[in-house]
């Protein structure tokens, strides 16, 4: 399968998000991983919006690293919805109060 990853790069991927993809490609997935895979030297952001989005179309399923301050996150999260991406939520962030992002994740999941 064919899965993207959707996580915090500019400010920083958690350890934990770079093994969870190296477990999917040991367990046999092809996996576009945006700290390793999409260039960052792009001085307004455009070409890594671009990119993500080529991605995420090519992408079989779209896996979500919640990050509630990242605006990439947030974004790349807007691209898959909008493309009616099969997506998944790795992490389990708090519930806020009231609409949010994560909760349309976990009821469209």
């Amino acid at each position: 399968m064919r899965i993207i990853i959707i996580c915090s790069v500019r400010k920083g991927t958690p350890q934990w998000v770079s093994d969870y993809a190296h477990n999917l490609e040991a367990g046999g997935h092809i996996v576009y991983f945006p700290p390793r895979d999409t260039p960052q030297d792009d001085p307004t952001g455009l070409n890594i919006c671009l990119r993500m989005c080529q991605q995420i179309r090519l992408a079989d399923e779209v896996h979500i690293c919640y990050a509630p301050d990242s605006q990439g996150v947030h974004f790349d999260m807007g691209m898959a919805f909008a493309l009616g991406k099969k997506w998944k939520l790795v992490n389990n962030p708090d519930d806020i109060e009231g609409k949010s992002y994560i909760k349309v994740v976990k009821e469209t999941s």
